[in-house]
This record gives C-alpha cells, structure tokens and sequence, in this order.
C-alpha cells in the first residue's frame, strides 16, 4: 500500500497526546464522582472497568482509521477489463517522403488514422510503432487519445524499409502489453515462436500496418505475418502511395518509389486481416468492428480514502453508540 498524501501520517503522532489527555480528565472526573460520596464511584467493577474502556477505544481505531484516509491511501487491485489492443505500425522509411499522395506519402499515413484514433472505443488500446531498416516503439499501447496523436505527430522518414521488422516491432508491444516478457524494439531477434493458435482463431490484439510496401530490407516480410498468424495476430494493411509512382532525389541518388499492393494484400490475406487503401480511411473504422475484446485481469493502483473514511466514521459510531447505551454520554 502507498499513500499520495503520507505526510498526513504524521497526525498519527498525536494520537498518544489525546490517550494522555483522556486518561487525565477521567482521572478527575472519577476523584470528583469520589469526592460526593456517589456509590461505586470509588471502585468500579471488572465489568463496568471493562466498559470503561471499550468506547474510548473505538473512538480511539477511528480517529486513527481516519487519519490513515486523510492521506489518500491506494493499493494494487486487479481489476476486470474487457479490451483490445491495436498496434499503429507506421513506415517512416525514406520513400514515405514521396509525394505522389499530397503532401507526402508520410503525412497521407498520418491522416488516415488520425479520425482513426479519435473514434477509438472505451473497450480499445492503441500503441504506435515506427519502423524503417528496424522496429521500435513510439508509444506502449493507451487509452489517452492526446498521447497516441502526439506520437504519430512525432513520426519522420528515414532510412530503409523492413516490413518484418515492422511486423516484429508491432508484435513485441502486443506482447509487452500482455504483461509478457518482450522486448520492445528493433534489431533484436524475434521472441521464440508460441504454440500456434488453431486456424481461424484471433486474439484481441491486431495489427494496422501503414507502408507503401517497398521492403528492401531483411528478413522476409512474410515470415513474419505467419508468426503473427500463429500468435493469432490479424493484420490489417493500408497502402500508401500510388501504383504510378514517383522520383525520389535522396543523398545524390535518383530513386524511382511505387505502391506496392501484392506484399501488403498478402500480409493482410496471411494473417486474416484486409488491405485497405490509404484515401479509403473511411473503411479503417470497420477494423474496430473485426476487434474481439477479451476479459484481461489486470493489477492497478486504486485510491481506497472512501474505504477507510467509511470504517473510520463507523468505528467512531459504534463507540458512540456503546457510550451513550452504557453511560448516556459520548467519551
């Protein structure tokens, strides 16, 4: 247990301050009920000795329990969710930088998730990952839809194009967000293969994949969409770019960069998932429809002040109560 306020704590120091002070105002009160000669004021019996001390006690745990909420108490709870995950994986390799879809291919990516990420679902989680010649996470997946777009906002083109390590990356996040031990990030070999799932199985997790397809980078894109397929990982491809093409002029080197659709189709056919064109991102808010949200347990920290302000004030009432039944007063 941890505490957001602990300085309040320090109130607990009082509490011998007050057992002192109470024992010595009913220390003179007993003298004075002594000093008029009241029967059995002298000398209580064990049972009233018992009674005696019952109600200052209560009053005593719940001041105590009280201070305990002043200083806003919270604990690991696990807690039932039923949630998705979906992993943004953007090409932010150099010929995202083409401009045959305006302005660039790099920003036409970015505005196909954008409406996206704002019509995300309460039940949804969404991470982000970058990949060029490697893969590396730009966002553990979230609900705050702020830090999601502040990510892709982030992203930039650079480099050669992986889509394996792509798809890797992507995986990797899943998986640490499973609370699985993974390493997020991008050069490293993948993690060793689980158990495949059955055909036609799916987790919660998938994976929406924004590239022009160009892969000019090992390892084999599609050896990595059939690990995806075996973890039961489906993954939904959005092409950017054009089948046309355009010239790139990078670092003195005249490049000719073009869609290419048939790596991507068959990473989406591979995997269960569906290509999708970039000016169509209409038809990416049907993803969040294929999603299958699972019940996940998972420990959070919960502030339980309201737990302890309630027993608090309920040990206080029952001493009250005991008091003004035994006694006709409050201690």
């Amino acid at each position: 247990m941890s505490f957001i306020w602990p300085a309040m704590l320090a109130l607990l120091l009082l509490l011998p301050v007050l057992v002192v002070l109470y024992l010595e105002v009913n220390g003179r009160r007993r003298q004075r009920l002594a000093s008029y000669g009241r029967p059995g004021a002298g000398q209580a019996t064990a049972r009233r000795n018992v009674r005696d001390r019952i109600p200052p006690i209560l009053f005593l745990a719940g001041l105590a329990i009280l201070i305990v909420a002043l200083a806003r108490p919270q604990t690991a709870i696990s807690l039932p969710h039923i949630e998705g995950t979906v992993i943004l994986a953007f090409d932010v390799s150099g010929s995202m930088a083409a401009d045959d879809l305006k302005p660039t291919r790099m920003e036409a990516a970015k505005a196909a998730v954008r409406d996206f990420v704002q019509r995300e679902p309460s039940t949804v989680q969404i991470g982000v990952v970058g990949f060029s010649d490697s893969g590396f996470a730009m966002q553990a997946p979230t609900n705050d839809q702020a830090t999601i777009l502040e990510a892709i906002n982030r992203l930039t083109p650079q480099r050669g194009t992986s889509l394996a390590h792509g798809i890797q990356a992507s995986l990797n996040a899943i998986s640490a967000g499973s609370d699985e031990e993974a390493a997020i990030g991008s050069n490293s070999t993948p993690t060793p293969t689980p158990t495949p799932v059955p055909k036609g199985t799916y987790t919660s997790a998938v994976i929406v994949l924004l590239s022009d397809g160009e892969n000019n980078e090992s390892p084999n894109p599609v050896a990595a969409a059939q690990t995806a397929t075996d973890r039961g990982v489906r993954i939904y491809t959005v092409g950017i770019g054009s089948a046309a093409g355009t010239t790139l002029h990078i670092n003195g080197f005249t490049v000719h960069t073009q869609l290419d659709e048939a790596t991507l189709q068959q990473i989406s056919q591979l995997t269960g998932g569906t290509y999708y064109n970039a000016q169509s991102e209409q038809s990416l808010r049907t993803i969040y429809d294929h999603l299958d949200p699972q019940l996940r347990i998972k420990p959070e920290q919960t502030e339980v002040t309201a737990l302890f302000a309630g027993v608090g004030f309920l040990v206080l009432l029952i001493g009250s109560a005991c008091s003004l039944w035994w006694f006709s007063r409050v201690p």
